[in-house]
Formats: structure tokens, C-alpha cells, sequence
């Protein structure tokens, strides 16, 4: 299926696998590639050393194109770039919109730039420094998101912008990918839908807490980084929902203190990092510890499989998800579903 997302990344299917911490290594993003879909490694929760060998694992494992997430305001951010240059990694994608001069530096040596927006006067301001697509994550969305529905979304910033648009929040299957391409999107980009597939690393036990929840079995909660985060309700997630500031407190330098065995970061780096995201915004220092170390979290859950001790993000669409298929499988039936949705659609127009 060929769209401006399949011509820009060299890729056979508008299908993308987001760079979720903890998740997307290399055998999640190889088995993406090999099926036709981009698979995004998650360099957020590794040390420049892990984000090198997790490229060159991953190009022993696939010779498609695949692409590297990047935290545009990490502290060796610069290195993870040049990094990026070094290996030809395809596509180099963010969370955080990236400074000018780096979306340059990797257009310059032909890597793709697509940051994630969520507005379209964000996607206006990425377009003028040059990315060439962007990923809109709708309310919808698994992990930090925004109050805007796909559906609502979507449409504003195609209105806005002239680059490839790749619509993320709520897609699970090929009537979304249909829809997507409907309201003039070049693809979309799935998480939690690639986090429940057989060559995704995090441990049965924890899939299947996943599976079978109701359409309510997630919320969007403040408590644990002091951004709107959407996970699974939780027995922890509901204790930092009724917790006070000192207990807060206490639970994230314990977190904090883990996150810096893990990755060797400094005190002064983590602080950094947590003060960054408190500009502007009324945070308690507990957030402000939790900010700088909400992957210990999420690696409790997604690694160690304690469920009762991690947050595990999700999108609401986990409450229609009920299987395990592998990435070729699950690529496969959405791209063949939609292409017979969009002949259906056409024939009944006609």
C-alpha cells in the first residue's frame, strides 16, 4: 500500500510502531520492518552505548528501513545525533519537538526528521524548521497525551500543514488505517496494539493484564510525572491518586535512586532533566523527582513484569484488544482489510 509516508521511509505499508521505553527494542522493530511496517526503537531508556548496539542488532536482524526515537531535550541528545548520522539510521523521530539546528544536521545527512505533534500550531512550527512528516496523537493515545480527540485533531493539522500527516491515538485495525487514509493522513502509527504482538519483549503475565479490559480501563492522571499520562488503572496508579506530598516524595527518590543505578545519570543530570519539564508549569518536587524518573516506573511493569509495583501506559484502545498476533500477521490483516474497505467504498460511491 503506497502513501507519502511508504515514499518518504522506503517502506511497503503506512503502518508505523511507535518507540515505546522498555518496548520497542530491536526484536519488536526488526519483525516491524521484515512485515513492511517502520519500527521505531525507544532510546529514552538507554545509555548511548545500549542505543548503538540496539541499532547494529537491529540491522543484523533486518535490512529494512527502521528508525530511533529521541528525547530532543536529553542531556546527550547532541550525541545520540551524531550517532544517528554514523549508523544511517532511516528515520529519526521525537516526543519533544527538536531545536532547528538539529532537525537540519539530520536532514543535511539524509535522515528523515518526524516529530510527534499535538496541535496543529505545533505541526506549523516543526514544517518551518524543516521535518519532513508528523505523527498526531490523539486524547486517545497510550502514555503522555493530550485532551484532543484523534478525530478532531487529525483534520486541524492536515488543514495546517502540507507534509506527510501520520495519525496516531485509537488504531488497531485496517477500518482505522482506512479512516485515516480517509480523512488524508499518510498512515498510521500504533502502540499498544504492537505492544500485544507475540515478538513484543514484555512478559506474558503483563500482556495479559492487557487483554480483556473494558473500554474503561485506562486513565489519564497527573500524579505520576505532573503531564497528562494515560495508563491502565492500576492498584498504584489509584495509590498516587490518593497519596500526599510527603509519601509522593518518598516513593519517587526511591524510583529516582534506581533509575540512576540503571543508567549511571548523575543526581545533578536527573534534576536537570526534572527541571525541565517544571518550566512553565506547577509542579510539586515530587512530580518534579517522578519527571526525571517515570522509566524506572514503567520498567517495573514492562521488564520485571510487577505489575502491582509499575506504571504500564496504554491507549484506550486496549479495551478492544483480545489477541496476540505476530507483527507480520497483525500488518498484513490491517492492510488487507483496509484495501477491501476502501474498494467497498468506492464501488458503493460509483
Amino acid at each position: 500500500m503506497r502513501t507519502a509516508l511508504t515514499e518518504l521511509v522506503g517502506v511497503r505499508h503506512p503502518v508505523v510502531q511507535t518507540g515505546m521505553g522498555w518496548v520497542a527494542g530491536p526484536r519488536l522493530v526488526s519483525a516491524t520492518a521484515e512485515a513492511g511496517g517502520l519500527g521505531i526503537l525507544a532510546s529514552a531508556t538507554m545509555t548511548c552505548t545500549e542505543l548503538e548496539a540496539a541499532i547494529k542488532e537491529t540491522r543484523a536482524r533486518t535490512a529494512q528501513p527502521f528508525g530511533v526515537n529521541l528525547r530532543a531535550d536529553a542531556h546527550d541528545a547532541g550525541e545520540r545525533v551524531d550517532l544517528l548520522i554514523r549508523e544511517r539510521v532511516r528515520v529519526a523521530s521525537f516526543a519533544l519537538a527538536p531545536k532547528p539546528d538539529m532537525i537540519a544536521k539530520l536532514a543535511d545527512a539524509g535522515a528523515v526528521v518526524i516529530p510527534s505533534v499535538g496541535a496543529a500550531r505545533h505541526a506549523e512550527k516543526v514544517v518551518r524548521w524543516g521535518a519532513h512528516a508528523v505523527v498526531v496523537q490523539g486524547g486517545e493515545g497510550g502514555g503522555h497525551t493530550g485532551g484532543v480527540a484523534t478525530t478532531l485533531l487529525l483534520p486541524s493539522v492536515l488543514d495546517a500543514v502540507d507534509i506527510p500527516v501520520i495519525a496516531a491515538g485509537g488504531f488497531f485495525d485496517g477500518r482505522g488505517l482506512a479512516a485515516a487514509l480517509a480523512y488524508g493522513a499518510a498512515g498510521i502509527a500504533m502502540g499498544t496494539r504492537f505492544l500485544l504482538t507475540r515478538e513484543s519483549t514484555v512478559p506474558d503475565a503483563v500482556k495479559q493484564a492487557y487483554l480483556h479490559r473494558d473500554l474503561g480501563g485506562t486513565v489519564v492522571t497527573t500524579r505520576v510525572d505532573g503531564l497528562p499520562h494515560r495508563v491502565l488503572r492500576t492498584d498504584l496508579v489509584d495509590h498516587l491518586e490518593r497519596s500526599g506530598r510527603v509519601s509522593s516524595l518518598v516513593r519517587a527518590l526511591t524510583n529516582a535512586a534506581r533509575f540512576r543505578s540503571h543508567t549511571g545519570l548523575s543526581w545533578r543530570a536527573m534534576l536537570r532533566d526534572g527541571l525541565a519539564l517544571k518550566h512553565g508549569r506547577d509542579l510539586t518536587w515530587s512530580q518534579v523527582v517522578m519527571a526525571a524518573n517515570t522509566p524506572m516506573l514503567l520498567r517495573a511493569g514492562l521488564v520485571e513484569g510487577r505489575t502491582g509495583a509499575g506504571v504500564l501506559a496504554s491507549g484506550q484502545v486496549v479495551g478492544l484488544l483480545d489477541d496476540l498476533p505476530t507483527c507480520a500477521e497483525l500488518i498484513s490483516g490491517i492492510v488487507t482489510d483496509a484495501e477491501a474497505i476502501i474498494g467497498d467504498l468506492t464501488r458503493v460511491v460509483r
